[in-house]
């Protein structure tokens, strides 16, 4: 792939982008940027959702997964996320049925509104800061995915180093959303979620025909490689095992999308509480069917690399790269470029905004102020947070040295369990909590976790911890703050009533 047709491709799509921006934006104001004024379609909300979801890190990690994800279980080669996958479609529907409908009911704009009702004010801060951390932390790393392989596709050629070719890509991302926010990224991330999708299908064509291969010998090939297997039910102590991935992934979709800002922001901004369960409904459908799609261009990039002995990457995160820029011919890798930069932009892009949003809503409380006021912090805001995207890609490119999707899941697990300890203890009964007490009950939730995470091989027989620590995460937390609870002052929550 010559560094100059993918200079012009990512030129020419940061081209349209900004095109679409300047007319999203025109007369937007702060209410624009936080909610789009709450008249998006929600076909359109679904749609980008997809892109926002899938990040570089799905593009990149998850074809790459079919060889061997776990670590400690390398090598272990099959569609094992999928089980993941399958718990995600539970997860969304308890985010439409439970979540969003309280979010509506409530009139929120940060969704952490809804702990300071329930709870307090340090429950509040608490949940909003764990969201800035988690996001912040997640969503540097998927970006950090994607900067990596326009530095190898690009700027590296022009001897730019990672750092300043990171710098720019952060740039790109807040020229086009620092006025219309989440009204422009809607229909941005919706153009990015098809030219993704698109990416996806188009190289499993081409790959196909490489190959010389119908769509039924492709299908028979997969089906039959040592790539395919889905389901896992053998050793319980298995990261692999499907309780433990399916149960994962029901409450890594419920902390990550219903206790998201990032997400649920998009969710919001539909016109009523019908509208955005409708949207949930296709986003869930169109998610599994794409995540799909991934798995099966992961066991047709080995079956290829295998056919024409192609040595395999040490890392699985580097194959579809490898492969897609020096053996796939010019279209394929035209094609990647367009799809990994589109994953680049369409989660970092939301994840600016929402990052932008929470702080300004959480903790700045720029309800209350004046228009001027209020475009003027969040004007600087939305620079502080893309100054600290810059720092954190950085930081972790220097220490990097595992699988990426791993490394994100396991960020989740320790920075989203009190999340869902909250929100969990907060729905589910109408107890009170000693408020001031609840961030130390957050802050010591991970701490445990990480320390009996450390130590389960010992303990339980051989058993260890997969994405199922965010769950033992929130159960901390859920204990901490009955412990709390105990002789706690009469006080009846505000809002736990209407929302059970």
């Amino acid at each position: 792939m010559n560094s100059t047709i993918a200079l012009v491709i990512l030129i020419a799509y940061f081209a349209m982008l900004i095109t679409v921006s300047f007319y999203t934006s025109r007369g937007a104001d702060t209410n624009t940027f936080f909610t789009a004024n709450r008249q998006s379609p929600w076909y359109l909300v679904a749609f980008a959702m997809i892109g926002t979801s899938l990040s570089g890190v799905t593009f990149i990690s998850v074809p790459g997964a079919v060889g061997g994800i776990f670590k400690g279980f390398e090598g272990y080669k099959g569609f094992f996320y999928f089980q993941v996958v399958l718990g995600y479609i539970i997860g969304y529907y308890v985010i439409a049925t439970v979540l969003m409908p309280m979010y509506y009911r409530l009139n929120l704009i940060s969704i952490y509104g809804y702990l300071e009702k329930r709870f307090g004010f340090w429950s509040y801060k608490t949940g909003a800061g764990f969201f800035l951390l988690a996001r912040t932390v997640g969503s540097a790393v998927r970006l950090y995915v994607a900067a990596g392989v326009l530095q190898l596709a690009i700027f590296n050629d022009l001897g730019i180093p990672f750092s300043a070719s990171v710098a720019i890509t952060i740039l790109l991302i807040w020229l086009y959303t620092f006025k219309g926010g989440v009204k422009t990224i809607i229909i941005t991330d919706t153009l990015q979620t098809t030219f993704l999708v698109t990416a996806v299908m188009l190289t499993i064509v081409l790959i196909s025909r490489d190959l010389n291969m119908s769509f039924s010998e492709v299908t028979t090939a997969i089906k039959t490689s040592p790539y395919s297997q889905i389901f896992y039910f053998e050793n319980i102590n298995d990261p692999r095992h499907f309780l433990k991935q399916f149960i994962s992934g029901i409450f890594i979709a419920i902390v990550m999308t219903g206790l998201d800002q990032d997400l649920m922001q998009k969710n919001l901004t539909c016109k009523n509480i019908g509208e955005a369960q409708k949207n949930m409904f296709w986003f869930t459908i169109t998610l599994t069917i794409v995540n799909f799609m991934f798995l099966c261009l992961g066991a047709l990039l080995y079956i290829y690399a295998t056919t024409r002995g192609i040595a395999l990457p040490a890392k699985t995160d580097e194959l579809y790269p490898l492969l897609a820029l020096n053996h796939f011919g010019p279209i394929v890798g035209i094609t990647f470029l367009l799809g990994i930069t589109a994953a680049t932009y369409a989660s970092s892009d939301s994840a600016l905004t929402a990052l932008t949003t929470s702080f300004c809503i959480d903790f700045m409380d720029v309800e209350k102020k004046p228009e001027t006021e209020r475009a003027r912090i969040k004007h600087w805001v939305h620079i502080g947070f893309s100054v600290l995207f810059w720092i954190v890609i950085v930081i972790f490119n220097r220490l990097n040295s595992g699988d990426v999707i791993t490394a994100v899941f396991d960020l989740a697990g320790y920075t989203y369990g009190p999340l869902l300890g909250l929100y969990t203890f907060g729905l589910f009964n109408n107890r009170p909590v000693r408020d001031r007490w609840v961030p130390l009950v957050c802050v010591l939730s991970p701490l445990v976790t990480y320390y009996v995470n450390a130590h389960s091989a010992a303990w339980f027989n051989g058993y260890t911890f997969s994405f199922e620590r965010l769950l033992l995460n929130g159960l901390f937390t859920y204990l901490g703050l009955w412990v709390l609870s105990i002789n706690a002052p009469d006080r009846v929550p505000k809002v736990a009533a209407s929302v059970r």
